[in-house]
C-alpha cells in the first residue's frame, strides 16, 4: 500500500444513488466543512458499513470498512471517507499522488486563463480639447475591452474649482462616448479637487 503523508488537494466526483457527491480538497473538504486532517483515512475508518467508490468512479457497493480497506490495499491505493455524514458513510479508493499532481496542473492552467481586474485611471482637465478627449476615450476603450475597470478623474486647479458643476458634462460626454461597451458603475462624484467616475465593461 502506498501512503502519501501530505495532501494538498483532491477532487472526487461520483454519483451515489439519488445525490451527486462532489468534494474538493485543498486542505478543506468544502462538502463537509472539514479539514483534510480531520478526515478518516485507511485504518482510521472503523464504520460497520461503508459505501465504496472505486478509483475509476465505479460504485462497488456497501461493505464493511475492513473489506473496503482490503480492496484499497490490493489496488495499492488509499481509502478515504469523503462523506462522513452519509448513511452509510461514503469512502473512495484514491491515489493521493496522482490526484495531487493532476489538480495542481489544473490549478496552474486555470490561473493562466484568469484575468485580474485592475482599475485604470484616465485623467482629464476642464479645458481639455476634443482631440485629447478622443485620445483618452480610446485609451479607456482598450482598458475596458481587456476587462479592467476605468476610473475617470476630472482634476480642477485654482479658479477652476468655482466651475466644477458646469464641467460635469465632460464626464457625462466621456461615458456617453463609451456607452456601447461600458456602463457607469459609479456616477460622477466630487472628491476634494477632483470629480471622479467609474466605468465597467458591459457583459
Amino acid at each position: 500500500m502506498v501512503v502519501f503523508a501530505t495532501v494538498r488537494m483532491i477532487y472526487c466526483e461520483s454519483k451515489v444513488d439519488d445525490y451527486e457527491l462532489s468534494t474538493f480538497f485543498d486542505g478543506i473538504s468544502y462538502k463537509e466543512g472539514r479539514k483534510i486532517s480531520d478526515l478518516f483515512i485507511n485504518e482510521q475508518i472503523r464504520d460497520k458499513e461503508v459505501r465504496v467508490i472505486g478509483a475509476d468512479g465505479e460504485q462497488l457497493g456497501i461493505m464493511s470498512a475492513a473489506e473496503a480497506l482490503k480492496l484499497a490495499d490490493e489496488a495499492e491505493l488509499d481509502l478515504v471517507k469523503i462523506a462522513p455524514t452519509a448513511k452509510p458513510p461514503v469512502c473512495k479508493i484514491v491515489d493521493y499522488g496522482k490526484y495531487k499532481y493532476d489538480q495542481m496542473r489544473k490549478e496552474q492552467e486555470s490561473k493562466k486563463k484568469q484575468h485580474v481586474v485592475e482599475i485604470k485611471e484616465i485623467r482629464l482637465s476642464p479645458n481639455i480639447d476634443s482631440n485629447d478627449l478622443n485620445t483618452k476615450i480610446n485609451a479607456a476603450k482598450k482598458f475596458l475591452t481587456k476587462g479592467d475597470r476605468v476610473k475617470v478623474t476630472l482634476r480642477f486647479r485654482g479658479r477652476e474649482m468655482a466651475h466644477m458643476a458646469s464641467s460635469k458634462h465632460i464626464l457625462d460626454d466621456f461615458a456617453e462616448a463609451l456607452d456601447e461597451i461600458a456602463t457607469v458603475e459609479k456616477a460622477p462624484k466630487v472628491e476634494g479637487r477632483s470629480m471622479t467616475m467609474f466605468l465597467t465593461g458591459k457583459k
